[in-house]
């Protein structure tokens, strides 16, 4: 393993939790949110996907602690995926960063023009072989996210949406 890579492992199935406006219920998975508007872990254009590791941080991220917005919550499968657990601070001296990382003003550092800090560690992961992040939740103490890079396409690791009985429209159609 390299020096600073952060044990870099593959997971077994790890569960999380997404909460997405409705009417995207028809594509649960495609990170295109994030793309079109950008994140703490993903420049414009870089689909991601947002995920909670409770059901609890993934409602209180999803709002952001303002209006309680209408949401479609959903549980997924994650496996195979080569996070890096930033809430560990072993992991984070491993890879050479604080944890102010987790108090990055990413927003603030667009506004004047510049990459933020998150970015640049998102694009050295990725340059690692990590697929993503598990991240501390600013919306719910004690609470963890995961930001996901890679996702069901060859050798990226399997996300799947637990939906047993096939209660997730297939189109848009359904909102029209």
């Amino acid at each position: 393993m390299p020096e600073g890579s952060g044990r870099l492992e593959r997971s077994n199935a790890v569960q999380l939790w997404r909460a997405f406006v409705p009417k995207w219920a028809f594509a649960p998975l495609s990170g295109e949110g994030a793309a079109r508007f950008g994140g703490r872990w993903n420049p414009l254009g870089a689909p991601t996907i947002y995920a909670a590791r409770e059901l609890s941080t993934a409602w209180a991220e999803y709002n952001q602690g303002f209006v309680q917005h209408p949401a479609l919550i959903a549980q997924l499968q994650l496996e195979d995926a080569a996070l890096a657990d930033l809430t560990d601070a072993a992991v984070l001296a491993e890879l050479g960063i604080s944890e102010n990382i987790h108090r990055c003003e990413w927003r603030m550092e667009i506004d004047r023009g510049a990459v933020p800090e998150t970015y640049r560690l998102r694009d050295r992961l990725i340059g690692q072989g990590y697929d993503g992040v598990v991240y501390p939740s600013f919306m719910s103490p004690g609470g963890t996210c995961v930001a996901l890079w890679r996702w069901n396409a060859p050798g990226a690791p399997q996300l799947d949406i637990i939906d047993p009985d096939g209660r997730l429209p297939r189109t848009q159609a359904s909102w029209i």
